[in-house]
């Protein structure tokens, strides 16, 4: 229960500015995040302000729930390219996600090396800032950026600068139909390889994942969405390009419903004591996987994201990877959720968030 449930944004504000400690915020909270000091609330800021099917561009309050936006895009034959994700199931929460959440965090799936990530899709912002100050940046068009971007600034800033009250940002069209390759019982540098020579054809993919710990043997699977007479020849130029390799095929209907499961993390044990995710360069994936003590999960983007489920002991920043592990479940009051940042970088973000928090009460510690 939230100790502020506001309905408006000058509500959010005056909050804020009134305050005199820590506050947390949240959406939807399923992300497992716990801070210090009194919970403010978005998911009163809720409905769709504004959608332009034609112009494939939507406005929406922050707190309006994921499934709504979704539903309201469906119907006219769109969707949010870049697949967030769904930490609900493995987090144990029951609430809906946000779309205020989505971008806070810059949530992005397994389409993202194919289409870009959430922030890439943001438009514009409306936001209340550490003092309680309402800002805004960005417009309902691409071109819109004068001045410093802090649209993208706030996108994945995890409501540390500001707590955003709405969002403009762009849709796609759906694909006519998909379809997934299944390669059967590679080994994680096999599958990379795979999957980097697919990413590499001219046959464009929008998912390649590898299970390596999937009950029925490791598999590693390749999505491909379009058209249906595209979809057709690429499957087959894939499948030629992968003759090397034991192979089955999902149909629209099996495909859609494993992307579903990868989009919820279902590969992943709930009940495990710490869930990372590492983001890596693809070919640092199987060797970071066999090593950092991962007794379950999976492989995305071609290798280069890694969803690892482990003992609460585990960290694997401790072996030096050159890349970045974040926390999603653990024990966050001996481990940081996120991964230490350069110093140089460090001093950057802590000047960055001064400017824009500067009592340091907004989700405090949480990425400092």
């Amino acid at each position: 229960m939230s100790d502020y449930n506001p309905t408006t944004e000058a509500e959010i504000a005056d909050i804020i500015a009134q305050s005199q400690g820590p506050l947390a915020i949240q959406g939807g909270g399923t992300k497992g995040v716990t801070c210090p000091g009194k919970t403010i609330s978005t998911q009163g800021l809720t409905g769709i302000v504004n959608y332009e099917p034609g112009a494939l561009t939507m406005i929406a309050k922050a707190g309006t729930p994921l499934a709504e936006i979704e539903a309201v895009l469906d119907k006219e034959g769109q969707r949010l390219a870049f697949e967030p994700v769904d930490f609900g199931q493995v987090l144990g929460q029951q609430s809906d996600p946000t779309i205020g959440g989505v971008f806070a965090i810059n949530n992005s799936g397994s389409r993202r090396f194919q289409s870009g990530a959430a922030r890439d899709f943001l438009l514009g912002v409306r936001f209340v800032d550490g003092t309680g100050q309402i800002l805004k940046n960005g417009g309902r068009v691409m071109k819109n950026v004068t001045g410093y971007d802090l649209v993208k600034l706030l996108c994945g800033s995890w409501g540390t600068l500001g707590v955003l009250t709405e969002v403009a940002f762009k849709t796609l069209p759906k694909s006519e139909t998909q379809r997934s390759l299944v390669l059967h019982g590679l080994t994680s540098e096999q599958a990379v390889n795979a999957m980097t020579r697919c990413v590499g054809s001219p046959f464009e993919i929008s998912g390649a994942v590898h299970l390596p710990f999937d009950p029925s043997g490791a598999k590693t699977v390749i999505r491909i969405e379009g058209f249906e007479g595209s979809v057709a020849y690429r499957v087959e130029q894939l499948q030629k390009l992968l003759s090397d390799y034991t192979q089955s095929q999902l149909d629209d209907a099996g495909s859609v419903a494993f992307w579903n499961d990868i989009r919820t993390l279902a590969p992943l044990d709930g009940h495990s004591q710490a869930i990372w995710k590492v983001s890596v360069k693809p070919t640092d994936g199987p060797a970071i996987m066999k090593s950092a003590g991962f007794t379950g999960g999976f492989m995305d983007w071609s290798g280069g994201l890694i969803w690892g489920t482990a003992a609460a002991s585990t960290n694997p920043r401790d072996m030096g990877i050159n890349g970045h592990a974040t926390l999603i479940k653990g024990p966050t009051e001996t481990i940081s959720k996120f991964h230490p940042e350069a110093p140089l970088v460090a001093a950057y973000s802590n000047k960055i968030r001064q400017k824009f928090d500067p009592s340091g009460r907004l989700n405090q510690g949480l990425m400092a």
